[in-house]
């Protein structure tokens, strides 16, 4: 299986990654990526850039050393209705919004809360795809996600860095286990990614590969196969929002 894309990447910007988007870029070239998504932290996140950084993304070339640059935002669920930190001017604007739960952004709460509160985020117009469901910091309804994945037909990911670097790593791989096994049984859409915050971490899949070969995930599930696919996906959204009432849902 041929992974040609990462959407999830951090640069300098997002406070606590270390690398520029021309050294993400030259890494994803130098490992035959296509693809690649700029997705630093949305401005809730401690260090995270102001508000104006995704005001001003389209100065950023369309391609770098051969990868087409899809430049976003990793959004941050901010409360229990699942709206996010980015208002919707700026999210209409931005070629790929990853949407998560973290710590500090989000005041926690029970599995329920916190299920609602994802669930709602994958509701959202502007929610592209949504990220690590299996990170420990919050406890939530693994299977009625997946579930929802499949019914919106939202990919949502299975993370190689929350099976490889974070704290907390056997809480995560157990997590992430149950829900990849559940992405396999609804046969919803999957994408892999590295969540890398330093250049040599882009492109990096070994453990997520290894977990969903292991649940029996099958590999038209996958969109990082093909850029083509991915960018078909996204432009599908895309008329989804046109086409939607000029009301905004769920953002704050």
């Amino acid at each position: 299986m041929d992974l040609l894309v990462d959407l999830h990447t951090h640069t300098i910007s997002s406070g606590h990654a270390y690398s520029t988007i021309t050294e993400n870029a030259l890494a994803a070239s130098h490992k035959g990526l296509k693809l690649l998504g700029m997705t630093d932290h949305g401005p809730s996140m401690p260090g995270a850039p102001d508000i104006y950084h995704f005001g001003n993304l389209s100065i950023i070339p369309k391609e770098l050393f051969g990868v087409k640059i899809l430049p976003g935002v990793e959004a941050n669920i901010v409360n229990y209705e699942g709206e996010l930190d980015i208002p919707y001017n700026y999210l209409a604007q931005m070629e790929l919004v990853l949407v998560g739960l973290h710590e500090l952004c989000y005041p926690g709460g029970t599995c329920e809360q916190n299920t609602q509160a994802y669930i709602k985020a994958m509701t959202n117009p502007y929610t592209d795809m949504m990220v690590h469901p299996g990170r420990p910091d919050f406890q939530l309804d693994l299977e009625r996600i997946a579930y929802k994945s499949a019914q919106l037909n939202l990919p949502v990911e299975v993370n190689n860095s929350s099976l490889s670097t974070i704290a907390k790593k056997d809480e995560a791989k157990s997590n992430c286990h149950d829900f990849a096994g559940y992405m396999a049984k609804y046969k919803a859409p999957v994408i892999l990614g590295s969540d890398a915050h330093f250049w040599d971490r882009v492109g990096e899949f070994s453990e997520a590969i290894a977990l969903i070969r292991e649940v029996g995930i099958e590999e038209h599930q996958i969109l990082n196969t093909s850029p083509e696919r991915i960018l078909n996906y996204l432009a599908m959204r895309r008329r989804q929002r046109r086409s939607l009432s000029k009301a905004p849902l769920n953002i704050a």
